[in-house]
């Protein structure tokens, strides 16, 4: 029996163990990353006004929202990208379900879509988001945000103004 008990006592270690183990190199992980800075703007659709931090660089790109918790209400990313093609968004490593608006260079909305959130532990090749059409932009807000505030395919976005 004590050997029965010490073998669980060594299996119960060795489970602890591999657990910190895997805590740590994900908290690492997340710690590799650059400290990415976004700037702020407004931006307005239809009557409502968002503030959106501008993801600009392709390090900002990569970084969008990932490892947030949470996003206020009426607040957003907005992707800038230099040509108008067909934009492929992903979720890995984003823990909140998000909405997206894919935006052409005549700041028209083309697409909107739902993205799930995953984990990259959970998935080794997390589900991709393509535009139904060629956009410019991207505005990530929270799930069901475009549908709450009846914004649709066709309206148009207006920078107001740019906060830092």
């Amino acid at each position: 029996m004590a050997w029965l008990f010490s073998w669980n006592q060594k299996t119960f270690k060795l489970f602890l163990i591999l657990g910190l183990v895997f805590s740590i190199s994900e908290v690492q992980a997340k710690d590799l990353k650059p400290d990415v800075k976004f700037e702020t703007a407004e931006i307005q659709i239809g009557s409502k006004k968002i503030t959106v931090e501008m993801a600009v660089t392709p390090i900002q790109h990569e970084k969008g929202l990932m490892y947030r918790e949470a996003l206020e209400k009426n607040q957003g990313m907005l992707f800038v990208f230099d040509q108008e093609n067909v934009l492929n968004f992903w979720m890995k490593n984003t823990y909140i379900d998000l909405s997206i608006a894919y935006i052409n260079k005549n700041l028209k909305i083309v697409d909107i879509q739902d993205m799930k959130s995953t984990n990259s532990l959970e998935l080794s090749d997390p589900p991709t988001y393509p535009s139904k059409k060629p956009a410019m932009y991207a505005l990530e807000m929270s799930k069901g945000w475009f549908k709450a505030s009846n914004i649709k395919v066709g309206q148009a976005l207006k920078l107001t103004r740019k906060l830092k």
